[in-house]
């Protein structure tokens, strides 16, 4: 039987998940406590993702105690609900007693709402108001994300003073690289590093080493606002300050780094109708249900290009060829048109778009797609010519393809603008609509301008 002790160092991911599963198959509990008891949170709730739901069942049993709550915070939202379904109500209030408010906000959602009370209940008064405050705040703002373990000091008082009051503390909160520095009635006042606390002399002012350029957000700033702003300053905390500029509690970079990776997926799974919460290893009928909707949009956009095909039947029947050559045009401007859709969607991420270089980017893209379209309107001719000994028939190919890539240049960057604007998620629906754009445009071009000029 294998033990803690005897169980080789796991370096990759994939290494774990083997061994867990060859373990989970022996039913060798002692052995696995022992595996989890290494883990950080993070890591357990990564390997639960990568078993079924009734694998992760018998992991969660095995769970340090002391980790529980994070590894439900770490866990997916889809992942965490199947999982939080089969919790009785007393295994959930112990998985969630000791987490922070900001996480015990983002695990309460997702209770039923007799379980959310009993939690509720189970807070003293003073957390239970951190909660309802954090909660009041809207979802994808800073406010969900803010700690009010901040410590603050005033800038009238010697570095020794401050010393004094840390020993008499003798911790920090995480991720604590500085003490924030406020008045006799709680403004903001700037931040005091932790170097020049212990490298200058002990009865230097705070208000002499301070960093009153140090910066501040509000509850209300957007998630993806607050990513940028720890992403481009290289932040490991921020002070969150109301209306009226009060420290009310700071913003820590593990949060944020949360944020970051989310939106990373958002990116790639919004392109095909899924979003970051996607299950991998959930059960065949709730993922068939998550995505048929997606499925469905595609259908009726594919019937709408094949609807376009169908006007140029009697086309179609007359010259073969075209028949052969028409998905040419339509698969090339797709993968341009997401080249610009990809671009212009990370763009509107990382906050480098605005109303005053969009027009400069419409014309660079648009640039390229002439550009691009000329090359390959040569390239995709000369193989026509050379298959089917037509001049037109490989003039008209060309001339559509510049057509369609010009198309798929202007729908790459107008689409997730005009998404935005209406408060659409560009990173799900836009892929949709710019391919069913490219099909449309590119099957009518070719196929019109082959009834022109070949009919």
């Amino acid at each position: 039987m294998n033990t803690p002790e005897n169980i080789a160092p796991i370096e990759q991911h994939s290494d774990l998940i083997d061994t867990t599963s060859e373990l989970l198959a022996k039913g060798d509990d002692q052995a696995l406590s022992g595996i989890l008891t290494l883990l950080e949170a993070g890591e357990i709730a990564h390997l639960m993702e990568s078993f079924p739901e009734a694998s992760r069942s018998a992991l969660w049993k095995l769970v340090p105690e002391e980790t529980s709550g994070e590894v439900l915070v770490e866990l997916g939202g889809v992942a965490r609900q199947s999982l939080v379904d089969e919790l009785d109500t007393e295994t959930l209030i112990e998985a969630t007693i000791n987490l922070d408010t900001p996480d015990l906000a983002v695990v309460i959602e997702d209770l039923p709402e007799d379980i959310s009370d009993a939690v509720r209940e189970s807070l003293d008064y003073h957390g239970l108001k951190q909660l309802e405050a954090t909660l009041a705040f809207a979802e994808g703002s800073a406010g969900r994300l803010m700690t009010t373990e901040a410590v603050s000091v005033r800038a009238d008082i010697s570095l020794e003073t401050v010393l004094r009051y840390l020993r008499r503390r003798e911790s920090l909160p995480d991720q604590t690289s500085g003490l924030m520095v406020v008045d006799r009635d709680g403004l903001f006042l700037g931040e005091l590093p932790l170097s020049p606390l212990l490298t200058h002399q002990p009865e230097t002012l705070v208000s002499e080493v301070m960093n009153t350029d140090a910066r501040q957000v509000t509850p209300d700033l957007p998630e993806r606002e607050l990513a940028s702003l720890f992403r481009d300053n290289d932040l490991v905390s921020v002070a969150v300050v109301d209306e009226q500029g009060i420290l009310v509690g700071r913003i820590t970079v593990d949060n944020v780094l949360q944020i970051i990776h989310d939106e990373a997926d958002h990116q790639i799974l919004g392109a095909v109708g899924l979003n970051e919460e996607e299950d991998l290893f959930a059960p065949v009928f709730k993922s068939t249900a998550r995505r048929a909707f997606w499925l469905g949009i595609n259908l009726a956009t594919a019937f709408l290009a094949a609807w376009v095909i169908g006007l140029f039947e009697a086309t179609l029947q007359k010259v073969v060829a075209l028949a052969v050559l028409m998905p040419i045009v339509a698969s090339m401007g797709g993968i341009a048109g997401s080249q610009t859709l990809t671009l212009i969607i990370r763009g509107l991420a990382l906050g480098t778009i605005s109303s005053s270089n969009t027009r400069w980017l419409a014309y660079k893209e648009i640039a390229i797609a002439v550009l691009n379209g000329m090359i390959w309107a040569v390239v995709v001719g000369g193989i026509s010519y050379l298959w089917f000994s037509d001049p037109i028939i490989s003039a008209v190919l060309g001339a559509a393809m510049i057509a369609n890539l010009f198309a798929a240049a202007i729908s790459g960057v107008a689409i997730p603008l005009a998404m935005k604007r209406l408060g659409i998620d560009p990173a799900l629906a836009g892929s949709v609509v710019l391919t069913t754009v490219t099909d449309v445009v590119g099957f009518m071009s070719f196929l019109g301008l082959a009834t022109i000029f070949l009919l």
